[in-house]
């Protein structure tokens, strides 16, 4: 997996890359080349591409993979506090507490703004029950709230519902 050091020495290549790229337009453009308008073209895209490689520089692009967790999908997110992730039916209170704490990681950002004071991200998990044919009922299996002051929070609150568990299929 690529880490920020080597988006680091991307963005340099890069950034290299495009005083070439603008030499040569300055150089077109004093020698009248028919091409001097494409090097002009170029060296832009090439000024996007060290912006874009900069940024990712600067910001990790890693998951945390916590042990027991399983595979969660994100199904509503508002941008703010509140998150729902669904899992799998088949899910164990342990492998949902796991989950819970890698989802309140790798959902955590510095973006996220607490709305009216509240400095909690909360992040309900779920799944898809049918009881009857034809009908999907979603049960809540539990919830873990966060801060959003700080990336690394000691005081997570889990809650798992354990009288939602004997509502699963065995």
């Amino acid at each position: 997996m690529l880490t920020t050091a080597d988006f680091l020495q991307y963005t340099q290549w890069s950034g290299i890359a495009t005083l070439a790229f603008a030499a040569l337009a300055i150089l077109a453009f004093i020698l009248k080349w028919g091409i001097r308008f494409r090097l002009v073209g170029t060296t832009g895209f090439m000024l996007v591409l060290t912006g874009g490689l900069f940024a990712l520089s600067l910001v990790p692009l890693s998951h945390t993979v916590i042990p027991g967790a399983v595979k969660y999908t994100l199904v509503y997110d508002n941008g703010s506090t509140q998150t729902v992730i669904a899992t799998s039916p088949e899910i164990s209170p342990s492998a949902l507490e796991a989950t819970l704490r890698q989802a309140a990681s790798n959902l955590y950002s510095y973006g996220r703004l607490g709305t009216r004071g509240d400095n909690q991200m909360t992040i309900r998990a779920r799944t898809i029950i049918h009881p009857e044919p034809g009908i999907s009922v979603p049960v809540y299996l539990g919830q873990i709230k966060r801060t959003l002051a700080s990336r690394e929070d000691s005081d997570m609150e889990i809650e798992i519902y354990p009288q939602k568990f004997a509502q699963l299929p065995k």
